[in-house]
């Protein structure tokens, strides 16, 4: 039994009020042409066809709604409309639909449900995907976020465009999604991998929402994503001074309330530092009391800093490249006094190079919405396997520390752990780290400092004292600040 598919209108109706459909813009001289561009026979006739079964007149459905309390350009697919595939006029409307939320400086949510391309319409219909990419290109530019929502199916160049293009992606359950549709893929396939938890487990989308969900859902995201001041309405930086954060949106997010001693509206500001009440008050002794605290047990981790620092979050998921890293990075937006900040967390294992490029994809999106961004650093180290090397850990690695330092909002670290070398530091700010009492920053565990430097054991005790790792020795060394317990 094959399950009925929500209408363009009714999903609209699902996640937003107040929807005001957009007018059709001009392009209806194509029409003139008999069956198309093609003259590909029947096409007429299945447009008619397909106008009467659905009411629609192509196969998106835009407006503007308010999902939540959040306006927002809404782009709608009505899939009982030849496929919801993409022609010429789809493409009219989706430009017409961008142009208006970069005019009105609105988030634009595609809900896709798409076939492909159009095939009556040939290399016309394919085009159109360039014209796609290309608005979201120029909306992003602007600074303004697009939050995707897979419905069943989305293949083809709608999902390697409106879809997997977006800043952030939810997926309907057991959703077909990918980019080769059922008819066409190699008959051997697994089915399993042409789903939204697929895709969510490989990285490609960030979650999996319920559909009784997803109008809360959507409008958490809307309120993370528009608080920040965007990237081309941000004031004319100047040159960065020693302690003073570069120039960057406030993060406000409308509704969720202020805080009394929060920054006035329109000011430009770091996120502060999480207090460290969480952990102990007084700095090591030794530098291998450093490591014995970083790596006790009962220390407080990330999840435990962002639940005390945040009063709800969103996460992201995923790197876009195949890969997660759950157990080593987590990264999101959350509310915070108010205000959004965004965060890439290390968990206390061996970060993966997924998880630099999930924190990397991170940082950008924080970037170009004007968000600023708390890092913790807690990790012995990049993953150093075989397999890490063959995902790429060295250029994911270089590309973390290359959106860390080019990164124009303000990025303010606090090392709460392990601090293990370059794979720690890669997520450090310049300038803006600070360091908990039960932390240690180093340039090499102290037992392989110990064995490069054909040390027995027992020196590593005395060897970690020699790196100089304690927090208030890195402060002596300016290479942090060290929090006070609050």
């Amino acid at each position: 039994m094959t399950t009925r598919r929500a209408s363009a209108r009714e999903v609209v109706a699902l996640v937003a009020d107040d929807f005001t459909r957009f007018p059709d813009p001009p392009g209806g001289e194509r029409a003139a042409t008999p069956d198309g561009p093609l003259g590909w026979p029947g096409y007429d006739a299945s447009r008619e066809r397909a106008a009467r079964r659905t009411g629609e007149s192509e196969s998106v459905v835009c407006g503007t709604g308010s999902v939540e309390g959040t306006r927002a350009v809404l782009i709608a697919f009505e899939f009982g409309f030849l496929g919801g595939s993409l022609g010429e006029r789809t493409g009219d409307r989706l430009e017409a639909a961008y142009s208006y939320a970069r005019e009105h400086r609105l988030p634009v949510v595609p809900l896709v449900a798409t076939g492909g391309s159009r095939m009556q319409e040939g290399m016309l219909a394919l085009t159109q995907l360039q014209r796609v990419a290309r608005q979201s290109a120029l909306t992003r530019e602007a600074g303004l976020p697009q939050i995707a929502v897979l419905r069943d199916p989305t293949t083809g160049g709608g999902w390697a465009t409106l879809g997997a293009g977006a800043d952030v992606v939810l997926a309907l359950p057991d959703a077909q999604v990918g980019f080769a549709g059922s008819r066409v893929r190699p008959p051997d396939a697994d089915p399993a991998a042409y789903t939204a938890e697929a895709q969510v487990a490989a990285g490609a989308a960030d979650a999996v929402v319920p559909p009784a969900e997803l109008r809360e859902v959507l409008g958490r995201w809307l309120r993370l994503l528009t608080g920040g001041t965007p990237r081309a309405h941000r004031p004319a930086e100047t040159p960065d001074t020693p302690g003073e954060p570069a120039a960057a949106g406030t993060g406000a997010v409308p509704g969720a309330g202020g805080s009394p001693d929060g920054p006035p509206s329109g000011s430009l500001r770091e996120p502060a530092p999480v207090p460290v009440a969480l952990g102990v008050a007084d700095p090591p002794r030794t530098g291998w009391e450093a490591v014995r605290r970083a790596r006790a047990a009962e220390r407080p981790r990330a999840r435990a800093y962002l639940d005390a620092y945040f009063s709800h979050r969103l996460a992201i998921s995923g790197d876009r490249c195949g890969g997660v890293d759950p157990d080593g990075m987590l990264c999101g937006f959350g509310v915070h006094r108010g205000r959004t900040v965004g965060y890439a967390a290390q968990t206390g294992a061996a970060t993966r190079p997924a998880g630099y490029r999930t924190a990397t994809r991170l940082i950008r999106l924080a970037d170009g919405l004007g968000i600023p961004v708390l890092t913790l650093v807690d990790t012995p180290g990049a993953a150093n396997d075989a397999e890490a090397e063959r995902q790429g850990a060295g250029a994911a690695i270089a590309e973390l520390f290359g959106v860390v330092a080019t990164a124009r909002t303000p990025i303010t670290t606090l090392v709460i752990g392990e601090g293990g070398s370059g794979g720690a530091l890669a997520l450090a700010a310049p300038g803006r780290t600070w360091a908990t009492p039960d932390s240690y920053f180093s340039v090499i565990a102290p037992e392989s400092a110990a064995a490069i430097l054909k040390r027995p054991p027992a020196e590593v005790e005395a060897t970690a004292d020699q790196l100089r790792i304690r927090p208030q020795d890195l402060v002596e060394l300016g290479v942090i600040r060290i929090t006070e317990a609050r």
